[in-house]
């Protein structure tokens, strides 16, 4: 075990002294690696709380740059970062908080001949994306790389997220199957997406991560978590893993990432 020094015990203190935390929770959290793919609402607080509670590699993904729409709620970018990219603006902001931490900024999108290679440096991924085509990209290179991911969507005032643990829980493929019809499902652009509801579901993604890191309490393993922030209604429905998805049932049918046009969403 590493030789804390008192500035780091200061800065971690609040979760040293959580009996399910402690120094051995922290020290995990050091040592943890985690991925964050997209830096907009949802991958804005996830990158900033990983940072904040010192997960010690952090890498985060975006091919896009700072819009002034994007302002209203992907809080790791401020005015001045307009025209930056994304992952260089909000890797600036981790390093602000937390200087201790290493963070891997990748300017690019995702695609079937890049993703394996760059998520299997990292124990755990945050699916933060704008799109149901990389959603599933997501999905399905960590079923084959057996890397625990979560899954996040908003749109208007709505949320859900569910954690995937490849082989053991059910996946994302195992509940929707396959992308919807273009424009069956409208865009944040098209419907709206209040600021705030990003950082709800960002900030359960990140703490997911983080009770992955240092194994306290129960993941959101076989269990879709919806909320309707209109009438602060949450609910949870359990879910079970399909012997007969497409890739990761009894008889899978999809044994290689394969890329498909995305129906793009600004999260």
């Amino acid at each position: 075990m590493r030789d804390y020094t008192e500035d780091q015990l200061e800065r971690y203190s609040r979760h040293i002294l959580l009996k399910d935390v402690g120094v051995e929770g922290q020290e995990k959290l050091l040592d943890g690696k985690v991925l964050i793919i997209g830096a907009g609402g949802l991958g804005s607080p996830a990158a900033l709380y990983l940072a904040a509670a010192g997960v010690g590699m952090i890498g985060i993904v975006d091919g896009d740059r700072v819009d002034l729409s994007n302002l209203q709620r992907q809080i790791t970018h401020f005015t001045k970062d307009v025209g930056v990219w994304k992952a260089d603006s909000a890797s600036e902001k981790m390093r602000a908080i937390n200087p201790e931490i290493t963070v891997h900024p990748y300017n690019q999108y995702l695609f079937a001949s890049n993703i394996r290679e760059i998520i299997k440096a990292y124990d755990f991924v945050i699916d933060g994306t704008d799109n149901f085509a990389t959603k599933f990209l997501i999905n399905d290179a960590c079923v084959f790389e057996g890397i625990p991911f979560s899954h996040g969507g908003i749109l208007r005032f709505d949320g859900q997220t569910m954690t995937v643990n490849p082989g053991e829980s059910a996946c994302y493929r195992c509940v929707f199957n396959a992308p919807p019809p273009p424009n069956l499902v409208p865009t944040c652009s098209q419907a709206g997406v209040l600021g705030a509801i990003a950082g709800m579901l960002g900030t359960i993604q990140a703490t997911e991560a983080l009770k992955f890191l240092t194994g306290a309490g129960n993941m959101l393993y076989n269990k879709l978590l919806t909320f309707d922030a209109l009438k602060m209604d949450f609910r949870t429905v359990n879910l079970r893993k399909n012997e007969n998805c497409p890739i990761c049932g009894s008889h899978p049918v999809i044994t290689e990432l394969v890329d498909s046009d995305p129906a793009v969403c600004d999260l």
